[in-house]
């Protein structure tokens, strides 16, 4: 786990998170170079005490402060549209995880399976057990198999709402009469948390999401 990751970003559960870690921290080391170099510059320029009049044009120096920048935007596109590439791959094998956004709730549906529409509510504070997360638990969770692909389908039954879980790296739009679908795969066994990250109304910081992964036989039981 790398330290950026640490201090900013969850644990990855999955392979496209475990990638956008890669990316994120691919992305800071150019920001942090390109922050040092130019005030490193800024301050040498401050303290520098040399001037000339007759200077009028640097053709070297103008290629290079040309043709570098175009380097580093590259370095930092080709991982970029590699990782924007495995976000769209979608596998046809596996099950089906269908939610839907409420206001303000979710509701999710297995239909490979059999598993009929059910409703998953915030679970309210003088409700909560011991060791629960406040704001984050519901009654009902969604139950996925781990080292299974899963294909999330989610819509809305009324305003935007936006489906969102960080530890496998997923987060989709729900819009109103249009199906929105995103492959997730993860990798161990445990409950992943999330919250709608659209802005729907009054209770937007109240429906929350949670994914609880588990083995196949138990998947199935």
């Amino acid at each position: 786990m790398s330290v950026w990751g640490q201090l900013n970003l969850m644990d990855p559960a999955s392979p496209i998170q475990a990638e956008m870690l890669l990316f994120h921290d691919h992305a800071m080391v150019l920001l942090i170079g390109i922050f040092s170099f130019v005030a490193l510059i800024g301050l040498k320029l401050l303290f520098n005490k040399f001037s000339t009049r007759t200077m009028h044009e640097a053709q070297q120096l103008e290629t290079i402060w040309t043709v570098v920048p175009a380097l580093l935007l590259i370095w930092l596109a080709l991982p970029s549209l590699r990782l924007l590439y495995l976000l769209d791959e979608s596998s046809s094998n596996g099950i089906v995880l269908k939610s839907t956004g409420h206001q303000w709730y979710w509701s999710y549906e297995i239909p490979s399976i059999g598993v009929e529409s059910f409703d998953s509510y915030m679970i309210q504070e003088p409700d909560l057990n011991t060791g629960d997360y406040r704001l984050l638990e519901v009654d009902n969770r969604a139950t996925v198999p781990y080292n299974m692909n899963t294909t999330v389908i989610t819509t809305s039954a009324d305003v935007l709402h936006a489906w969102a879980l960080p530890s496998v790296g997923v987060k989709m739009d729900a819009v109103p009469g249009r199906l929105n679908s995103m492959g997730m795969f993860v990798e161990k066994p445990g409950v992943y948390y999330g919250q709608c990250s659209e802005i729907c109304g009054a209770n937007h910081s109240f429906m929350p999401i949670v994914v609880e992964a588990v083995s196949v036989k138990d998947f199935l039981a």
